[in-house]
């Protein structure tokens, strides 16, 4: 009965997400403005390419193995220069919601997660979304790189404690009451706000059960919901100001779903382990290469000292 409910609830969710974003969508093609959010007189080129597909693909397949894909998108939009960087949190959210909606309708059946917890945990997770956006949608771009640095170098702190098996082995229990419960709520309502500059939920939402005394499979329902029902909620704002570049949202969305459709039912496992560690290079990387930009840019419009 549960399982079915939550089904039904990500569907209506979806009913509700995918109208509004391809009216949107419309709407912007119809004014002839860019798909990364400024005004042009350029013949509008709204499709998505070939390579932003193939990022929507690969990270998403990666993301249903458990590798994460808000880094690793991160990574690919900055390297190649796909999305301004300021873009790049909105882009994140409203691209990846629709395979995140799918990936969870899969697998959130799997695991029994005591109802009043998984609830709860959601629930925060979506409040905290909705202010997180909100904030975020308003920053300038300086204060975005600085944010996305930072918290992709935490990101890549807690892939590397995953590598080496420092994370708490976690408890048994199903649930969560009293104080244990409240930290819970706190936590990922904090997870929540930080998706939407980019830090994706899944690592520190892990961390947060484990610690908490949850068996480690009880994360998995747990940040799964989630992200598919905080990332439609915080998608709502950066479509509404137009904080997002649509080309390459609909390229996450439309290659993403098929890469989480084979990672579910083909690719049953993979030797992950290299890759992570892989993943953690390239994101302490582009960490390095965001933070420099926030430094140049403040350099940039330090004023020049005044002539004697």
């Amino acid at each position: 009965m549960i399982k079915t409910l939550f089904l039904v609830a990500l569907a209506v969710v979806t009913v509700l997400f995918l109208p509004f974003w391809m009216l949107a969508v419309r709407q912007m093609r119809r004014s002839g403005e860019s798909t990364g959010g400024y005004a042009t007189n350029q013949p509008m080129r709204s499709n998505p390419t070939i390579f932003q597909l193939f990022v929507g693909f690969i990270t998403n397949f990666f993301d249903t193995l458990g590798i994460g894909s808000f880094a690793t998108t991160t990574s690919l939009f900055k390297f190649f220069n796909v999305v301004p960087d300021e873009l790049i949190p909105g882009t994140l959210n409203v691209g990846h919601t629709l395979p995140t909606l799918v990936e969870a309708a899969i697998f959130i059946t799997i695991v029994q997660v005591e109802l009043r917890t998984l609830l709860l945990l959601i629930g925060a997770s979506v409040v905290g979304a909705w202010f997180g956006a909100g904030m975020v949608s308003r920053w300038p771009r300086r204060t975005i790189q600085i944010a996305m640095g930072f918290a992709l170098l935490a990101a890549a702190g807690l892939m590397m404690m995953a590598q080496l098996k420092l994370f708490p082995i976690g408890g048994d229990d199903l649930g969560l009451g009293g104080l244990r419960l409240w930290l819970g709520v706190a936590g990922n309502f904090a997870f929540g706000a930080l998706m939407t500059v980019g830090i994706g939920l899944y690592a520190p939402c892990m961390v947060l059960v484990y610690m908490l005394g949850m068996k480690p499979l009880a994360a998995f329902p747990i940040m799964m919901g989630s992200c598919a029902f905080l990332m439609p909620v915080g998608s709502v704002r950066f479509i509404r100001t137009h904080r997002y570049s649509m080309r390459a949202a609909l390229g996450l969305a439309l290659g993403g779903i098929p890469g989480v459709l084979l990672a579910a039912y083909l690719v049953k496992s993979l030797p992950l382990g290299a890759i992570r560690w892989l993943v953690v290079m390239v994101v302490v990387y582009t960490a390095a290469r965001m933070l420099h930009s926030a430094r140049a840019a403040k350099l940039v419009a330090r004023p020049a000292p005044a002539a004697e």
